[in-house]
């Protein structure tokens, strides 16, 4: 009697709960709505918030303040919000290294101490002390919104070029510091974008790609055009610098430059927008009057520059082997043969380094790691053998390198960084992380699963051990699926908290991504783009139909492209999902050529300038095909006001449109960051902010205890 007696009363507790939450209503902030017809090739479609484009006008900024006033208040009142904010910070609290890179004598390499907003560049003369601080980017700024955005360290090892970046800004300043003495020089570079710079081997200059400077009339969405090519002088003022090369006649061209090792030859890069398609041109550096001269003058395939040994060239690439191989040319022969070093497999090559005069090629098999020693000739001489299903990474280094380091890590494997001998094929344990989390307790399993059109697709799925499947797991799929990026196994402080709240965690190797080669990439991309929502839509099926989880206790989550991945499969099957975490989405289809640089991104989505991109982009636009009356699952959009890479009116116009149209109890929130950009460079302590409101966001609405 006293058992059902306690039964009655969970029970009851239960509906009392369910019963809260489909009385609790929000008041969403009112976003007027203004008449805006826009005609794409004969077909009208209205744009009500185009107001919402501009993030600092007075409207938009009352309309951000309203809406973070509903969503704060709401994701810090959340039951174990502030526990999991607790186990965040002591899960984030550990010494963090990258691997360590030799410049002359000396080595360098990042540490975090472990709760550092930003992570700290060390340099040492042995590895086997500490070495001392060489620049702290925790000093930039008082709330750590200001980063250290690449660098670049001269030959002889003496001169350090630091770029810096603000509130995630994609826009970089470039300084200059003498690492002997610690002091910053007095060049100082601006106005440079998706650049880094590019030492002469004497350290005299060096070579980066800068945009125009703005000026008061410029508009923030013409700013990103008419990249070129500059040489610097150190010492000597910005305003002097030598124009190298510039396209007029093109100006959406990106066009990098790269000094190679031996420091006698300049590769010019050409590409066109984000696709990894490039042309390449050339000039001999010890001639000052040699010429620009191509190298590859058609945007047909990738090459990818390895190395070379005086005039013959190491280029990774796709021409005839959608999944990559190495190939040699003589720039200076008087007919250009290219020759086949190391042919394509049936793996990936993803990279390829060239170390002790062998090359370390980087390989995908099912998107995962697997690494091989080739000799200059092409032989293979042995694997390095790996702990296990993850992602391996570093082997940086000179062609006289007898030496290299590369990190190891997976969902349950914190990175490990290991010394490589490349003569005797050696690895010795050189650091590795200690996280308050025991690993041997959760498992990474690949499965591979049909897509609509029977293409099989892997997925990587972390869980503890001896999960039952009986469809009550809650369960976080993530996916991307384009720009030829590839999802690949790693290490995340904040899965770990999934994993121990219970969850399960999901990624898919979504086509449109770089996991098996060109191919692959394509088949998501433009007209293709429907593969990859229906990929992420058969994953979701498939844990569900396995008994890994239900709808109910299903969320979803992306970023970027992968945010706008998450907005359209929330409205093709909004029944599938218990929750939806779009970030920093692509979420206006129609429009997303017209901010920053959204232009370079038609290479994978096509132009909705272009009738048939536009038929096929209007067909999924995240934005346009939301439908009112609809009961969406909770769903929690996050952005930034200052990202000038996916601008925020894409998530604001998104947010204002599904919350109108909501028919459900579930909430529909925006929570946006301000003084932060899209992501690189965020401070620790706001990431945990934004992690700890995401994880209590789903323990509420998927009714985990």
């Amino acid at each position: 009697m006293r058992i059902s007696t306690i039964a009655c009363a969970v029970a009851f507790a239960l509906v009392l709960s369910a019963s809260f939450q489909a009385q609790m209503r929000f008041n969403y902030p009112d976003a007027k709505k203004v008449v805006q017809i826009d005609d794409y090739h004969g077909t009208k479609v209205s744009d009500p918030y185009r107001w919402l484009e501009d993030p600092d006008s007075p409207e938009s900024r009352g309309w951000i303040d309203a809406e973070n006033k509903v969503t704060l208040p709401y994701l810090q009142s959340l039951p174990k919000r502030e526990e999991l904010k607790e186990r965040l910070t002591t899960l984030w609290n550990y010494a963090r290294y990258t691997a360590p890179f030799k410049r002359g004598d000396k080595y360098f390499y990042y540490k975090n101490d472990g709760l550092q907003n930003q992570s700290v560049l060390y340099v040492t003369d042995s590895l086997s002390s500490s070495g001392k601080v060489l620049l702290d980017p925790n000093t930039f700024s008082k709330d750590g919104t200001v980063a250290l955005s690449g660098l670049a360290v001269t030959e002889d090892g003496k001169t350090l070029a630091y770029g810096i970046s603000k509130a995630g800004s994609d826009w970089r300043e470039f300084k200059f510091l003498d690492i002997e003495t610690g002091k910053d020089l007095s060049d100082n570079l601006k106005n440079i974008k998706f650049s880094g710079v590019s030492w002469m081997r004497d350290g005299s200059g060096v070579f980066y790609s800068r945009y125009p400077e703005p000026n008061e009339e410029t508009k923030l969405e013409d700013a990103n055009f008419s990249q070129k090519l500059f040489y610097h002088e150190l010492g000597t003022d910005q305003s002097t610098d030598v124009l190298i090369y510039e396209r007029p006649d093109d100006p959406k061209l990106g066009i990098n430059g790269l000094v190679t090792e031996d420091g006698e030859w300049l590769l010019i890069y050409l590409r066109q927008g984000t696709s990894p398609k490039s042309q390449i041109y050339f000039k001999r550096l010890s001639d000052k009057n040699a010429p620009i001269v191509p190298l590859i003058n058609k945007f047909e395939n990738q090459y990818n520059y390895v190395g070379n040994v005086g005039s013959t060239f190491y280029f990774q690439t796709d021409k005839d082997a959608t999944r990559s191989r190495l190939v040699s040319v003589n720039l200076l022969a008087r007919t250009r043969v290219w020759n086949e070093v190391i042919p394509e497999a049936q793996e990936t090559l993803t990279g390829v380094s060239f170390i002790n005069d062998q090359f370390v090629a980087d390989y995908l098999k099912d998107a995962y790691s697997q690494i091989r020693i080739y000799s200059r000739d092409g032989k293979f001489i042995r694997n390095v053998e790996l702990p296990g299903i993850g992602s391996a990474g570093g082997f940086g280094g000179r062609r006289e390198d007898t030496e290299t380091f590369y990190t190891y890590s997976s969902y349950n494997a914190p990175p490990t960084i290991y010394r490589y001998d490349m003569k005797t094929g050696n690895s010795t344990l050189f650091r590795k992380a200690e996280v308050d989390f025991d690993s041997s307790a959760y498992e990474v399993k690949q499965v591979f699963y049909p897509s609509k059109d029977g293409t099989k697709i892997p997925m990587f799925i972390v869980a503890k051990k001896g999960i039952k499947l009986d469809g009550t797991n809650p369960t976080l799929l993530y996916g991307y699926g384009g720009f030829n990026i590839s999802m690949t196994p790693g290490f995340s402080v904040s899965r770990l908290v999934w994993l121990e709240m219970g969850g399960v965690y999901a990624v898919a190797n979504l086509r449109g991504g770089g996991e098996y080669g060109e191919k692959w990439h394509m088949a998501g991309t433009k007209a293709n783009k429907q593969n990859v929502f229906d990929d992420f839509i058969s994953a979701a099926e498939w844990l569900i139909a396995n008994k890994y989880t239900s709808s109910r206790k299903l969320a979803i989550q992306g970023g970027s492209n992968g945010g706008l991945l998450v907005g359209a499969v929330l409205n093709q099957r909004p029944d599938l999902f218990g929750a939806a975490l779009p970030a920093v989405g692509v979420m206006d289809m129609l429009r997303f050529h017209k901010f920053t640089i959204g232009w370079a991104w038609t290479s994978d989505y096509g132009s909705p300038d272009d009738a048939q991109d536009f038929k096929a982009l209007y067909a999924y636009s995240p934005l346009h095909n939301i439908k009112k009356g609809t009961r969406y699952p909770a769903v929690l959009i996050t952005t930034a006001d200052h990202d000038d890479r996916v601008v925020p009116a894409h998530s604001f116009k998104y947010a204002a449109t599904l919350q109108a149209a909501q028919a459900g109890d579930a909430p529909v929130l925006i929570r946006i960051e301000t003084d932060a950009g899209h992501g690189a460079g965020k401070p620790t302590s706001k990431i945990i902010e934004e992690v700890a409101d995401t994880y209590a966001f789903l323990m509420q609405n998927l009714g985990m205890n």
